[in-house]
């Protein structure tokens, strides 16, 4: 019978792994949706910045309280997945225990792992108490509605259920070996170090042997289910950065805060423009730089490079981008936060759009107006805030200055104070709407 257990583990596996993996490569096409953009250069500097920012987790203490409690789950998340590959050793081969062989270094990573498995739980709990009883501002914006407020909770309820069932297979395997139970009972000696899940094994001792092994089969296989599903669970949730996090930091960008980029198409018409030799009612080549581009800036996500659309599937939409905007904190409508959450929404119906058709056929809607509006992108002050808050080096920025930027350059639907100083800057070669014979009159007044 063992053997068909096994048999059946397999196939969960293969299940799980297969499905995540399809989905997974679902999100990578979606990014690829996105412009060409070169993120190649300094590789020793990207290295660094992820170790640091990604692996060290050191934006994200810069909020102690939230910083420490989150960086127990980060590491009971790595760490415990040392376990988890032992689970899948022994669920494929019928072996308990397999790395027991490692002697004393073994028993110290079981203690380590049930330690972090328990402060996971009472992490976890505050996690849910912040969220549901205090209720942080951050976690009370409009677009943290429906879904979103969902999603936050139902990791964290995942989390609760398989800390609690790693522990109970613990205690059950722990009573199984001093029972000197077959298949359980080493006689060298009990296998690993039970910190906390010897505080459940008491729960057994009226028990019957069969009854222990109910038990400790049912956690240990709901475990290795809950894990899978959770690991299915994160295309659909917001905990993709769990993965994403570290190509994110990679591929930041490493120009200082504060400088935008040009648009090439801009800087090539204005060299034509400045070229005396050039012919500009000549037709370019078709495929050349100098070819007209389709657009200028960003309407749709497909207009955006794909470091953006990388930023948007990467958001842990923990606000804190949001709680810093100073036009959002004077009661303007941006919110970073929902820049990023419709810029991945939006792709994501992108994406199904393609799924469903075959290619991406015209659904009559885009990014700009049908997600974001131009009230939001022009109350955004350009300060880099946001981007200096984020725990994973994403940019909302970015996206907000593409997308101006195919308002004004396309559209030609810039705010009218903005319009009146262009117009005064190509009259009076300044932002002031005085001529430029009478600019220093204000001396004469002094």
């Amino acid at each position: 019978m063992d053997y068909i257990a096994n048999i059946l583990f397999v196939i969960l596996l293969v299940l799980g792994i297969g499905y995540f993996t399809r989905n997974i490569r679902k999100v990578i096409r979606n990014i690829r949706l996105g412009r060409d953009i070169d993120r190649s250069d300094r590789k020793n500097e990207r290295w660094k910045q992820m170790a640091k920012i990604a692996l060290g987790q050191t934006k994200m203490v810069r909020r102690p309280i939230a910083g420490i409690l989150h960086l127990i789950v980060y590491l009971g998340f790595i760490i415990i997945n040392i376990e988890v590959l032992e689970i899948i050793i022994d669920g494929v081969f019928g072996t308990h225990r397999v790395f027991s062989f490692l002697g004393s270094t073994y028993n110290f990573l079981i203690g380590s792992f049930e330690i972090l498995a328990f402060l996971v739980l009472i992490t976890v709990v505050i996690f849910w108490i912040r969220r549901n009883i205090i209720r942080l501002k951050r976690f009370l914006s409009p677009e943290m509605k429906g879904w979103p407020k969902m999603d936050g909770n139902v990791i964290l309820y995942f989390e609760v259920v398989l800390m609690l069932l790693f522990l109970i297979m613990n205690a059950a395997d722990f009573k199984l070996q001093l029972l000197e139970t077959p298949h359980y009972y080493d006689p060298a000696g009990v296998m690993g170090s039970f910190p906390i899940s010897q505080f459940i094994k008491p729960q057994f001792d009226n028990m019957a042997v069969s009854t222990i092994i109910l038990i400790e089969r049912t956690a240990w296989w709901l475990h290795i289910i809950g894990i899978l599903l959770f690991l299915n669970y994160l295309y659909f949730s917001k905990h993709l950065h769990i993965m994403l996090a570290f190509p994110n930091t990679f591929f930041a960008d490493l120009n200082p805060q504060g400088s935008l980029d040009n648009l090439e198409a801009v800087t090539n018409e204005v060299m034509l423009m400045m070229d005396p030799e050039a012919d500009p009612f000549a037709a370019p080549a078709e495929g050349s730089e100098d070819e007209e581009p389709a657009k200028f800036g960003a309407s749709d996500v497909t207009d955006l490079n794909w470091a953006q659309l990388l930023n948007s599937y990467t958001c842990t939409e923990c606000g804190r981008c949001t709680s810093e905007c100073p036009a959002n904190q004077t009661g303007k409508k941006l919110s970073p936060r929902k820049i990023m959450m419709d810029t991945r929404d939006r792709l994501q119906e992108v994406g199904d759009n393609i799924d469903k058709n075959g290619s991406f056929v015209d659904d009559g809607k885009q990014l700009l107006n049908d997600y974001i509006t131009p009230e939001e992108l022009w109350a955004c002050t350009s300060c880099n805030a946001c981007v200096e808050a984020c725990p994973v080096s994403i940019s909302p920025l970015s996206i907000i200055i593409d997308m101006r930027r195919y308002l004004v350059m396309e559209q030609s639907a810039a705010p009218t104070d903005l319009n009146n100083m262009m117009s005064n800057i190509e009259n009076n070669g300044a932002p002031w709407p005085f001529n430029q014979m009478d600019r220093l009159n204000w001396k004469d007044e002094a």
